[in-house]
């Protein structure tokens, strides 16, 4: 069972940004450079330097949905060896293993045979 709407795409936001921007800093970043829009319906998904946060906004309609979540041991996996200011699509099921702090990675590379780099968005 999911909590998205159908339809709904999933983007994991290259590199690492400022934890300390708010939902209209981070609404200019998918804006500006994602060069996506932040009131799409779609979720971006941002991570932090120590990459123990993460933060996901969200237009659900009638506002922007600010979701945060903080790991107390270990980290959010991230692809490496990325430029910074693209994205990569997840599934709904690697946002769950991502919020739940498994390598999607992994399980991703198990599934597609593409070292879980399932589609790069634009």
């Amino acid at each position: 069972m999911t909590l998205l709407p159908r339809g709904v795409k999933v983007h994991l936001a290259f590199g690492y940004i400022d934890m300390r921007k708010g939902i209209d800093g981070l609404a200019m970043l998918v804006q500006g450079v994602l060069r996506q829009d932040p009131f799409s319906g779609h979720l971006f998904v941002f991570r932090g330097r120590k990459a123990n946060l993460i933060k996901i906004v969200y237009w659900d309609g009638t506002g922007l949905c600010l979701f945060t979540k903080r790991l107390e041991h270990g980290v959010f996996l991230w692809p490496s060896n990325v430029d910074p200011g693209g994205t990569l699509m997840l599934t709904t099921a690697q946002l769950s293993m991502l919020i739940d702090g498994v390598d999607w990675r992994t399980r991703a590379a198990m599934a597609t045979g593409r070292g879980g780099m399932i589609t790069a968005a634009d």
